[in-house]
């Protein structure tokens, strides 16, 4: 990847480190919510991906180069799906969020080669600030309250590693898996199980005032055997309920938790996503619940769902870290340095 400080972008980033109005550039080319909402209508051709002005952020080139090796089909889809998701990850999401419009419609191809690696990158950029987070305050917290932050302005998300507006990123991404929520919600009764598990990881990133999302989220679960998949389409729900709340919600993953004819890894889900949605003091019930059900075994195997790979940290499993952080914050952070227990 070249140097990022040659990007156009910089200039805009040293300026506001300098002390500009970030509402300045607000609508601007620099602006990648408002790229974003004008390619998003033509993103289906495929023609515009070269009429993006991916030159104006950090890493833009690097990221149109990915999505063209996954529109093509023909190289291995783990190079492309690393640099995107790389870049998420080193905290360099704004050329990323500009690829969505555009993995989207690679992702709904039941046809394309690379659809499960695009659907499972897509909402990376919706996203930030959650790598190894696993307390109740903030798993699944979406950091923008419009109650609280004006739209240009700076959010709990900060700035990015570039000293880009992290927000601006992380709503780009969302708008647009937002209004391409109809076509995404279909993937929830795809044969495949991965693809339902990111499909709902996805969706949880979209604005649902209305509760569609919820809605359908809810009514695959209802025809749901996959207790993993299960386990995918409680999170989301509590993720979407976080952002816009859902009182029915609290009430339904709390049923859950205590049903007993639930499998084991819907039970822990549900009450993982409980506890993210209400201040109330967890009862005995479920940390007996917890303590049952919670075996390295199945730990393990709910590292297959995106939020607990994400809350893992330190060497620890992202279930035990959810448990350990939620009902044990007592507990201190476990080391991952191989020479800490030496003399």
């Amino acid at each position: 990847m070249r140097d990022w400080r040659t990007d156009p972008a910089f200039d805009m980033c040293r300026a506001l480190v300098d002390g500009a109005d970030l509402a300045s550039f607000a609508g601007g080319a620099f602006d990648v919510r408002a790229v974003v909402a004008g390619i998003q209508s033509g993103a289906h051709s495929g023609l515009l991906l070269d009429a993006v002005p991916w030159g104006n952020f950090p890493h833009g080139n690097d990221a149109r180069k990915a999505v063209h090796l996954l529109h093509t089909g023909e190289d291995p889809a783990s190079h492309a799906t690393g640099v995107l998701g790389g870049l998420c990850a080193n905290d360099s999401r704004a050329a990323v969020a500009l690829t969505v419009p555009f993995l989207i419609p690679i992702a709904t191809d039941a046809h394309h080669p690379h659809r499960a690696a695009a659907l499972g990158v897509l909402s990376s950029p919706a996203r930030a600030q959650h790598f190894g987070v696993a307390s109740r305050d903030e798993l699944l917290l979406h950091r923008t309250d419009p109650r609280r932050h004006a739209p240009d302005d700076y959010d709990d998300y900060g700035v990015e590693v570039t000293g880009y507006p992290a927000g601006w990123s992380v709503a780009a991404a969302r708008a647009a898996i937002t209004a391409e929520a109809p076509v995404l919600l279909p993937l929830l009764n795809d044969s495949d199980p991965t693809i339902r598990i990111d499909a709902a990881y996805a969706l949880a990133t979209a604005a649902d005032p209305d509760h569609t999302v919820r809605s359908d989220l809810a009514a695959r679960f209802a025809t749901e055997h996959d207790a993993i998949v299960r386990a995918a389409l409680l999170l989301a729900a509590a993720e979407t309920s976080r952002a816009h709340a859902h009182p029915p919600t609290v009430w339904w993953l709390r049923e859950r938790w205590q049903d007993w004819t639930e499998a084991p890894e819907v039970r822990l889900a549900a009450a993982i996503g409980w506890l993210c949605l209400t201040d109330e003091p967890a009862p005995e019930y479920l940390h007996q619940t917890i303590n049952t059900f919670a075996t390295d075994e199945r730990v393990h195997a709910m590292d297959a769902l995106p939020w607990m790979n994400a809350a893992a940290g330190s060497g620890e499993p992202g279930l035990r870290r959810c448990i350990r952080c939620m009902l044990h914050p007592e507990e201190p952070e476990p080391s991952d340095d191989p020479w800490a227990s030496s003399p």
